[in-house]
This record gives structure tokens, sequence and C-alpha cells, in this order.
């Protein structure tokens, strides 16, 4: 008999840290509110057993799962955590829909604490997963909200009929956002709709996060970066055409933007940096006249990289790289080796061949490719001649753009010009 209650308590002890929300009365079919007894599940996990801390004032829960068990549910108000300083736990498994009387500034999953009295320094929580999720906000709001998190995972969601935001990242550090799929309306594109787009499907104001392989569908406003450091990689951009007045990717860190966008798809939507300041654009595909824009705040451009992306147009001689407003501070700023069809190539590098003008001067006009207005900061030129003499020939002015090349008597020459603008310049 001893034998089996220790057996029987070992297996207690043992048991598996799932919570399955149906076992708390949530209705999977979606008829009845299930608000109430998912935020039963959810404070459960949280007051688990902890094993030690993972970030100073937060519990490691060791892994706890919140189950959905493949339901649909609907919620009437924010699953938003009781309480903070908690960590290693997921919510995985079903789908949630926002009710006609959802809050229209809420958010179906509200990863902040209702109470932060908790002694946690600095952070919410640390390590917290959502995953495998369908999340319908009804139009009554958004779908997942993050604040002061550390090392979030939202991971296979798809969130759509959002009105404002389908993720917002509010401070905090290191949330990955991956294979996940973003919409206001349910489109695969050309919809009749499109116009009337609005709400932003990921809005990151925070630092060091990373959104890889998302595609977003529908949106007034595809990526909204309002931090440093972040990383774009593998994203396919596809909301409201920038003709409808659309933006796939706004950076709005005037200064200090610090990010990368490499290997991604601009789909008839374009990207907008602020006064951008260590920037990369690298290994993209702009499709449908899509082009990037540097937004003028201060007159600062500096530490920016454009290059090695394919642009795709419709012949509508659309530059594909744009100034918006003056800029009097440019330095390190390379805009090269894209590849155009069908739109207009702009550039920080320019070369070619000077022409004739006059009996002994050759201008080269580069104002068609480079990209800022009367800033060339460094010029190489090669002079060849089959006459028989050795002429002097020099570099004689450089403004507006235009390059004039001098030589000392008339000879039969071709000059070929390299023009930079990517050197250090201060007005």
């Amino acid at each position: 008999l001893m034998i089996i209650v220790l057996l029987i308590l070992m297996q207690v002890g043992s048991s598996p840290l799932v919570y399955h929300v149906t076992s708390y009365g949530a209705d999977p079919t979606g008829k009845a509110d299930s608000t109430d007894a998912i935020l039963g599940a959810i404070a459960d996990a949280l007051k688990g057993p902890g094993n030690g801390f993972l970030m100073e004032g937060i519990v490691n829960l060791g892994g706890a799962r919140i189950d959905l068990d493949g339901g649909n549910y609907l919620i009437s108000r924010p699953l938003q955590f009781p309480v903070a300083g908690k960590g290693n736990l997921m919510i995985h498994g079903g789908s949630f829909k926002a009710s006609q009387d959802f809050p229209v500034d809420g958010y179906l999953i509200d990863l902040s604490p209702a109470s932060i009295n908790n002694g946690s320094t600095g952070y919410n929580y640390e390590f917290v997963t959502l995953k495998d999720l369908f999340l319908d906000s009804n139009f009554r709001g958004g779908g997942i909200q993050v604040v002061d998190s550390l090392r979030t995972n939202i991971d296979n969601c798809y969130i759509t009929h959002f009105n404002t935001t389908g993720i917002s990242v509010q401070g905090g550090h290191e949330t990955y956002i991956r294979y996940t799929y973003l919409g206001q309306r349910i489109t695969a594109g050309g919809d009749p709709n499109e116009r009337s787009f609005s709400g932003t499907a990921i809005v990151l104001s925070g630092n060091d996060n990373s959104i890889t392989e998302v595609v977003i569908f529908s949106a007034a406003v595809g990526i909204m970066i309002l931090g440093q450091a972040n990383l774009i990689s593998g994203v396919h951009c596809y909301n409201k055409a920038t003709g409808f007045g659309g933006t796939g990717i706004y950076l709005k860190t005037p200064g200090l933007t610090q990010t990368r966008i490499v290997n991604s798809y601009l789909d008839f939507t374009s990207i907008v940096a602020e006064d951008p300041v260590q920037l990369t654009i690298s290994g993209s595909f702009f499709l449908g006249d899509a082009y990037v824009v540097l937004k003028s705040v201060k007159g600062v451009a500096s530490g920016v990289n454009i290059v090695d992306n394919m642009f795709a147009g419709s012949d509508k001689g659309i530059d594909i790289v744009q100034l918006e407003g003056g800029f009097n501070q440019v330095d390190q700023v390379v805009i090269d080796k894209n590849n155009v069809k069908g739109m207009k190539l702009k550039a920080t590098v320019a070369r070619g061949s000077a022409e004739r003008s006059g009996t002994t001067s050759w201008i080269a006009d580069f104002n068609s490719v480079l990209v800022f207005p009367n800033l060339i900061k460094q010029v190489q030129y090669t002079f060849i001649t089959n006459g028989s003499s050795f002429p002097v020939h020099a570099l004689r002015n450089v403004s507006d753009n235009k390059v004039l090349i001098q030589s000392d008597v008339e000879v039969p020459a071709s000059v070929y010009v390299t023009a930079d603008q990517g050197e250090h310049f201060f007005s």
C-alpha cells in the first residue's frame, strides 16, 4: 500500500504543466464567450510551479503550455496577463475571434500586465511563445500587443481583420516574428477595396527585434519601425499600393535608423526612411514601380547602403530612389549595383563618357543618374587620345552634378568619367 501511495504522489508531482482551456469551460465552437475560461487557464499557468529565475525577477515556469485544443474561441475583452514577472510558457494551437462588443482599442492577446507589483526589474515577461494561432480581430482592435518583454516569439500565426495594428511591440528587447501572415482584409492581391485598406500590420517600437519570413497582404502600412537595430528579412509586402497612398515599410527613426532590410519583396509598395543613419537595403525585389524614399527631417543621410536590389516597373520613368525634402549632410551613402527594368536608375555612383564641348573641353552630365542634387565629392576620369601629341589635361570644374575636363590643345580624345556622391560632405 505504501508503494502504491508513493507512486501516485510521484505521478501527481510530475504531471505535465499543460493547461487545456476546454477544461476551464471554454467553448471550442465559438458560440459562447470563452474570455473568462481562457483567462482562468492563463492565471493558473502563471501561478504554476517555478523552477528558479530567468532574468532577475522573472520566474521560470518550466515550459508551461496553454493549449487551445484546436478550437475557435469567442473573446469579448483582451486576454491580458494578470501579473508580470513570468517566463518560459506558450499559448498555442487554436483560433480567437473578437466579439461584437470587443473594445476597439484593445488587442486579442495583450502581453502586458494588469498588475506590475511583482518586483521584476525592467521586463514584464521573458521567453513567452505565441504559436500556431489564428487571430480574427473582427475590425474591433488589434491582434497582439507585446509590452516591455524579453525574447518573445510570435511563430506561425495568421492575424486578420484588425483596424488598428496586427502586432504591436512596445519597448522590451528581442521580439522575433516569423512565419506569420497579416492582413486587414483577406485577399491575395487585386482587391477592389484596396484603396480603403487602413491600419498597420506590424509596429516595432523597440530595439533588436526581428521579422523574418512574414507576409503582409493588406494594410495601409505594412511595417512601421520606431526603434533601432531591427532586422527585416524574407518579408513580402503587398499591402496597400504606394499609388493608392500605402507604404510597405516606414522607418520613422530619424537620425539613428540602424535597420537592415534584406532579401525581401516590396510588391507595388515602397520603403520610406526618415533621415536614415546606418540603413541597409539589399538583395530585395521591388515590383510594380515600387521604390525607396529618403525623407528629410533635418537633412541627414549617413551610412546608407542601397545595393544589389532588383526594380521592375511599367516604363513610366519612375526613379528607383527618390528624395523628399533637401539633404545638407550626406556621408557614406552608397546607392549602386541595382538592376532596373521599366524604371529609372538612380545611384550615388555614375559612370559615363564625356561629350565634347568646344575644341578643348569635355562635359559629363550626371543629373539623370545621381540621387542628390549638386553633390559630387570624388571624380576619376580616363583621357584617351590616338593623336601624335601628348596634351596636358585636367579636371577643371565640378558643379551641378556636371564634370568639366579640359586639355591645353585641341586633340581627338575619348574621355570616361566616374563620379561618386558617397564621400564625406558637409554644407
